[in-house]
């Protein structure tokens, strides 16, 4: 471990400590060499979830009987964590969609024959899950999607739009939330289908042009009059919001994961800069300010890492933790964006400089106190379970 990533928790065992090891091996030799390239293109290439494929990295939560390892909340952490190191937030984002945010729901909740035709190739990397939630003008508001699906025979048919879906351009499979029952007021009526790409009907309305996340594909996604067939409902009809806000837990936890490793090798980064960095007839790590800066950001990012274990720790064990993933949501987006600020104005004009990595992470860290669940809406969930 490095000054600023401490020791790992006691509960971890040794088989997490060499997933840790195999994929900072995997980031150093895989990632940090082509991240720029895949920045330039817009998209990561499949031949990297190959790999990951091949290294047993995108199946460790789905069942061994269907290509994946069996693993708990806690490998999902460690991998999240370690890809967060990379700098590179888009490939972060790319795998962690397809591993923890979408695919996770047909291992849930999905039949066998669902699990057996999809979950093997998702494992292998190769097909590439998306998770459809968001709509234009919806925002965080699950419970007001308007996206509807009817049934028509042996098909439902689905129509409507998705907002911000990473993985949407290139992505092979989409889980798609739609209204099934239009009576039904809020959270209620609302189910999961499983969309594959190239079905008619749907149709990506437009690649995305984000601030950061330059390598992850992002889309506007249209359903007209897409049909699918009846056995591609996900779970039980009218209680897909509920799989959703289980889904999201997991979710959060690894956002806040990536976070950790993100704002942790932003540290290290800023902390090699400003020990060689010549200033004032020393170096800036010779003033008192500077040394306090950073002290202050690795206390709090060490706070924020154990309460991170220990919520997935929970999670691992069927403990109810939903006020810990809130906590670790608003707290992780928003250290993250700390530690991003702080280490550009230390990098000073180089940290401005598009060939710094630090310019990218800061650009990259806006959108983790939005996404997932915006800090504003993470509070609330707390609230609630402080009265």
């Amino acid at each position: 471990m490095s000054a600023i990533q401490s020791h790992d928790p006691e509960f971890l065992t040794d088989e997490h400590r060499m997933l840790r090891d195999q994929v900072r091996r995997f980031v150093e030799n895989e990632v940090v060499p082509a991240g720029t390239a895949w920045e330039e293109a817009g998209k990561v290439p499949r031949e990297v979830f190959v790999k990951m494929g091949d290294l047993g990295l995108l199946g460790m939560r789905h069942a061994e009987e269907h290509g994946g390892g069996g693993l708990g909340t806690l490998s999902s952490i460690v991998l999240s964590e370690e890809l967060g190191r990379s700098t590179f937030g888009g490939f972060c984002a790319d795998v962690t969609v397809h591993t923890d945010c979408s695919a996770t729901h047909i291992s849930r909740r999905g039949t066998e024959k669902q699990k057996q035709k999809y979950l093997p190739d998702m494992c292998a990397g190769t097909k590439v899950c998306a998770v459809a939630v968001t709509e234009p003008g919806g925002g965080s508001d699950v419970a007001g999607l308007r996206t509807k699906a009817v049934r028509d025979g042996d098909e439902w048919v689905l129509n409507g739009s998705k907002m911000f879906i990473t993985n949407g351009v290139y992505g092979d499979v989409i889980i798609v939330a739609a209204r099934t029952d239009p009576d039904a007021k809020g959270s209620r009526g609302i189910s999961l289908f499983i969309v594959e790409a190239g079905t008619p009907g749907l149709v990506v309305s437009r690649k995305l042009d984000k601030t950061g996340w330059l390598c992850s594909d992002t889309a506007e996604l249209a359903f007209d009059d897409c049909r699918i067939p009846a056995e591609n409902l996900l779970g039980e009809e009218n209680r897909g919001f509920y799989a959703i806000m289980d889904n999201f837990q997991n979710e959060r936890l690894v956002m806040g994961a990536t976070c950790a490793g993100q704002s942790a090798k932003a540290l290290e980064m800023t902390l090699d800069w400003v020990k060689q960095r010549q200033a004032f007839g020393g170096t800036l790590w010779d003033q008192q300010v500077v040394r306090h800066k950073l002290s202050l950001l690795a206390a709090e990012l060490e706070a924020l890492r154990q309460l991170i274990y220990h919520a997935a720790w929970l999670d691992e064990q069927g403990i109810d933790c939903v006020k810990e993933t809130s906590m670790v949501k608003v707290l992780s987006g928003e250290l993250n964006n700390r530690v991003m600020y702080d280490c550009v104005q230390l990098h000073g004009g180089m940290g401005y400089m598009r060939e710094s990595p630090i310019e990218r992470m800061s650009r990259d860290a806006r959108i983790m106190s939005i996404g997932g669940g915006a800090t504003e809406v993470m509070v609330e969930e707390i609230a609630k379970r402080l009265g």
